[in-house]
């Protein structure tokens, strides 16, 4: 029996619940369900954990969500991972401080992975997760945008990869940005090449899941766990549902 775990994500700007469209912040749709409110519907469905993303912080930097953070680990129990402007060693102190279990990087794991690095060696790798969110590059290679997917860079999936292959067993999450928000499927090959690429890593997937058998297919190719947005919010699966799947790992 392998681990795998249901991560239902809440992403927050200006303090209301909402999905991007691929990455873009004009292709926004809000939800009217406050946060907490979500999140307490998540818990009492059965999640052990929650992705709490403040995107606000994703573009500037300066994480404005601990008070909500620490509401739902009072509240709900909830175990949570959450991230959104990690700048420095003491943002992922205040965080776990404040309550997460572990601390999101995006944007600096791409930048300063020697950093990153550093910060996994010290903390533990089961306290951070490490976000390589991709998208596909003209030349048909997976390049890894940062400042919430907002400015492209040139390092390669693959050569990150190989680097934080040497930091042992860790987290990594990796967002498909041209089906995040689609519900159009989540990216099989992807994900069947960080399964093999890092095999001790636990691989999180994420973008375009819409259903159980979404779940079902990321947990048979070796992820230990997707991240579930829109579906959830919309409808098209329930928390019990997707929960079904976890416990069938």
């Amino acid at each position: 029996m392998t681990d795998f775990t249901v991560y239902p994500a809440i992403d927050v700007r200006e303090g209301r619940v909402v999905r991007l469209l691929k990455g873009d912040f004009d292709k926004e749709t809000r939800y009217p369900d406050d946060p907490m409110t979500v999140a307490r519907e998540y818990a009492a469905g059965g999640a052990s954990w929650l992705h709490l993303v403040d995107l606000d912080a994703a573009r500037s930097g300066d994480y404005t969500l601990a008070p909500l953070l620490r509401e739902i680990v009072a509240e709900t129990g909830l175990r949570v991972q959450t991230g959104g402007g990690v700048r420095g060693k003491s943002d992922v102190s205040d965080l776990l401080e404040a309550g997460a279990s572990r601390v999101v990087i995006g944007s600096l794991a791409v930048r300063e992975p020697e950093t990153v690095s550093e910060w996994i060696a010290e903390f533990g790798p089961d306290r951070i997760t490490v976000a390589l969110d991709t998208r596909t590059g003209e030349d048909g290679s997976w390049v890894l945008p940062t400042s919430g997917w907002t400015s492209d860079t040139e390092t390669d999936l693959a050569v990150l990869l190989s680097h934080y292959n040497r930091s042992g067993k860790l987290n990594v999450l990796c967002t498909d940005i041209g089906r995040d928000g689609t519900l159009g499927g989540p990216n099989l090959n992807l994900y069947t090449f960080l399964t093999r690429a890092v095999p001790d890593a636990a691989v999180q997937a994420s973008g375009g899941a819409r259903h159980a058998a979404d779940v079902r297919s990321v947990r048979k190719i070796g992820c230990a766990g997707v991240i579930l947005g829109k579906s959830l919010l919309e409808g098209k699966l329930t928390i019990a549902e997707a929960i079904a799947e976890e416990r069938d790992a």
